[in-house]
């Protein structure tokens, strides 16, 4: 199954943690087809001096979205992810949401497929749009581009002149 991410962090070297989730998301998720552009990005919802890195990546998958979801969040606990208990947004070395899964819709308490805030976010919108301008968001019947020419967000997000290499970690 065709599956987007977006992947983040600001913490630390932000390169390397994109491209060694990158690595992890080959070795134990699927084949990744096509990766963003950096986006450096203000954070979202939280206040911090780190700016973030951002980028989108599109992947195939034999798993299905409860297992993905488990190995992302294995993989973000493996990479030195810290989750706190409260329900304020925190900086973080490492980042990985399931925007897309195929044209599905999810809603379980630990899993929402499309992303639930993917629309509302400038720093997902626009590396989206750089790799798959024409995929139909499945709720909102609008293309990527679409919703991100109805985008209200304000932060800046602004493209860096190189892209994230696969196998930069290994």
């Amino acid at each position: 199954m065709r599956v987007y991410f977006s992947i983040g962090s600001n913490l630390d070297d932000r390169e390397f943690n994109i491209e060694d989730a990158l690595d992890r998301i080959v070795e134990n998720i699927g084949i990744i087809h096509k990766v963003s552009s950096f986006y450096e990005t203000e954070p979202w919802g939280f206040t911090t001096d780190e700016r973030f890195l951002n980028i989108a990546a599109e992947a195939d998958t034999d798993l299905n979205p409860e297992d993905l979801m488990s190995i992302i969040t294995k993989i973000e606990n493996r990479m030195g992810r810290i989750r706190e208990n409260s329900e304020s947004y925190t900086s973080r070395i490492i980042d990985i949401d399931i925007l897309l899964y195929s044209d599905m819709v999810i809603s379980h308490p630990d899993l929402k497929i499309p992303h639930p805030l993917m629309q509302e976010r400038k720093f997902v919108l626009v590396p989206m749009n750089e790799i798959a301008p024409d995929i139909v968001h499945p709720v909102f019947g609008q293309t990527i581009s679409e919703l991100l020419a109805v985008c209200s967000d304000t932060g800046e997000v602004k493209k860096l002149e190189h892209r994230p290499r696969i196998g930069a970690s290994l």
